[in-house]
């Protein structure tokens, strides 16, 4: 009866399917998934450096390079000289785009040096004024993606503004300005050239604004932002609009998409959409002295992440001032077309699904409706040893498992008991980056929410952290010493802990539990409850250890201990309460219990 309780409890239908928080303009955004982000202006022709100097920020932002190192205007657009323009031919970067699975560009028409890349008849800061014969780098953008199928996005800086006299330069806040005097700049530059935009290159599928704080934190009036998305919806009703314009989505529900903070990866699953821009380095724009490239793999599980979560990912090219798009960044991205061109089905088009993103410990899942069928994704992103995968959570049978990389979709062994399904896995991985799995159901499958899954290796690790529900008052110390010492609870009175499991193969298991005691006497104690059986493990004194060695790092030990056997008679599934019981004025430090 008290199994049966559980599974009441504990069982959920899962809501309709799809991100509910989305809005028409935005379904090809939610299905795309993958795009390619393009900085690319005057500051490609510095390479991070001016004079010899260095850009001016650890970060190396090298499209900041004008502000950073106080380079006067005149002198920046001498940039230029060095571009290679019979070399230049953006075709290129579509090309690459394509090539490497993404569905949309965004390319910086106007960054924060207020440099345009096409033929402005606004301002005369812009290539049309800048080059013989004149070159458009946003009308070739736009016949490019059209001729290739890629659809054209346009980042514009609407707040930031370094050329313009009454433009927002951060030194305006030792040497200040009216909002009357922004507003002129508003009006005479940021309203005329985003309807320049909108109005002389055809479909334009968003406008990528890059305000990183909210309206009320800057000189940019609600107003001013209100005016601008009108103008957008007037002339391209269409056209996606960024939370990065200075609303918030919560603020403003007619905002399409999220943007999230640089290399911001998604942490939590939302129902509206939402992208991380991010770089395969550091610099947006090309910067020489660029070296910490991330790995194909490091980008594919972000992208797959993210979508794990309902996101996007658009991942940055800096081409140089030829062009030319670096090898480490373009190879990455066509590693990343090539793992696409196979799995694919995984990301396009493909939702979270609604089990904790971090229940299982070999990847992510994504999901989606296809026909009659109802597909689960499993991205292994760790082969397991044991060539087995076990799936936690689900409690119908699935109708069929395959590898996504298999086109006869040979079917794999599995078997399923309650919410576990355990499936045998070849001795060799399809893919050296990830793999992915299919389980397809009849129909999109009812889940046991709260659930702590089977690892890799048959265990069960039981933290705080994966209490379901949370207990709201219970305080969780983060890791600190550099992770030394681990996350974990103090427990100064009794405190107590619950977890639910099910357990697919009856039979005694072990448990241990892993706390730091620093006190002298051992008359507290921990109970552990399951399977109407109790264990009691008298506390004992854990001292402390060396961190780090010659650097008078001591820090607390925390030691794991063997409890007991708990013997499950048969499958199901089981609450594991566990109560920690100090006696003394010093706390136990409890940090895991594992069952295996």
């Amino acid at each position: 009866m008290k199994n049966l309780i559980v599974l009441i409890c504990l069982l959920c239908s899962l809501t309709s399917f799809g991100q509910k928080n989305t809005n028409e303009r935005a379904k090809w955004f939610t299905d795309a998934r993958f795009g390619m982000f393009i900085h690319w202006g005057v500051y490609s022709g510095a390479e991070g450096y001016w004079k010899g100097e260095k850009l001016r920020h650890d970060n190396n932002y090298a499209e900041w390079i004008l502000y950073r190192n106080r380079i006067e205007r005149d002198e920046y657009v001498t940039l230029l000289d060095r571009f290679r323009w019979d070399e230049i031919d953006p075709e290129e970067w579509v090309v690459l785009a394509k090539n490497s699975g993404m569905k949309y560009i965004t390319i910086t028409a106007k960054h924060h040096d207020g440099f345009g890349l096409w033929d402005s008849q606004v301002s005369d800061y812009d290539l049309g004024n800048y080059t013989n014969p004149k070159r458009d780098i946003i009308a070739e953008m736009a016949e490019a993606c059209k001729k290739h199928g890629i659809k054209l996005c346009l980042y514009y800086s609407h707040w930031v503004d370094w050329e313009h006299p009454l433009g927002w330069d951060h030194t305006r806040e030792i040497y200040k300005i009216s909002e009357s005097d922004y507003d002129r700049y508003w009006q005479q530059k940021v309203i005329p050239q985003i309807t320049e935009l909108l109005t002389k290159y055809g479909e334009i599928s968003m406008l990528w604004f890059d305000m990183w704080i909210h309206h009320s934190e800057s000189i940019v009036s609600k107003d001013q932002l209100l005016q601008l998305k009108s103008l957008i919806r007037e002339l391209q009703p269409n056209c996606l609009v960024n939370s990065r314009l200075g609303l918030s989505i919560e603020e403003d529900p007619d905002i399409d998409y999220k943007t999230l903070g640089d290399n911001q990866l998604g942490e939590k699953k939302e129902d509206f959409p939402w992208q991380s821009p991010a770089t395969v380095a550091h610099s947006w724009g090309f910067h020489s002295s660029d070296s910490q490239w991330k790995s194909t793999t490091t980008l594919l599980k972000s992208l797959i992440g993210n979508v794990s979560l309902n996101g996007n990912f658009m991942l940055n090219i800096g081409p140089r001032a030829n062009g030319d798009v670096p090898f480490e960044i373009s190879q990455r991205m066509l590693e990343m077309g090539k793992w696409l061109q196979v799995n694919g089905e995984s990301i396009y088009g493909a939702e979270a699904f609604d089990l904790n993103k971090d229940l299982h410990d070999w990847g992510k899942i994504t999901c989606k409706q296809d026909g009659n069928s109802f597909k689960l994704f499993l991205h292994v992103y760790n082969w397991p040893l044991n060539k087995l995968i076990n799936l936690t959570g689900i409690t119908a049978t699935p109708e069929k498992i395959y590898l996504l990389a298999d086109t006869q979709k040979s079917p794999l062994s599995f078997s399923h008991s309650g919410a576990f399904t355990q499936i045998i896995l070849p001795d060799n991985e399809p893919d050296p980056y990830v793999s992915v799995l299919v389980v397809e159901y009849q129909s999109k499958p009812e889940i046991m929410d709260g659930l702590v899954a089977q690892t890799s290796d048959d265990g069960y690790s039981l933290l705080p952290g994966n209490q379901n529900p949370q207990p709201e008052s219970m305080k969780i110390a983060s890791p600190v010493k550099h992770g030394t010492v681990p996350a974990h609870v103090s427990a100064d009175g009794v405190t107590d802990f619950s977890w639910k499991i099910y357990v697919d193969k009856p039979g005694e298991k072990r448990v241990d539990v892993s706390y730091s005691f620093q006190g002298n006497r051992n008359n507290s104690q921990i109970v552990l409850n399951a399977a109407e059986q109790s264990l009691y493990h008298p506390v004992h004194p854990t001292g402390q250890t060396v961190g780090e060695p010659n650097q008078n790092w001591h820090i607390d030990n925390f030691e794991s201990n063997e409890i007991g056997t708990i013997n499950f008679l048969k499958p199901g599934f089981y609450t594991i309460e566990l109560s920690i019981q100090p006696t003394e004025a010093d706390p136990i430090k409890f940090q895991w219990l594992w069952i295996k």
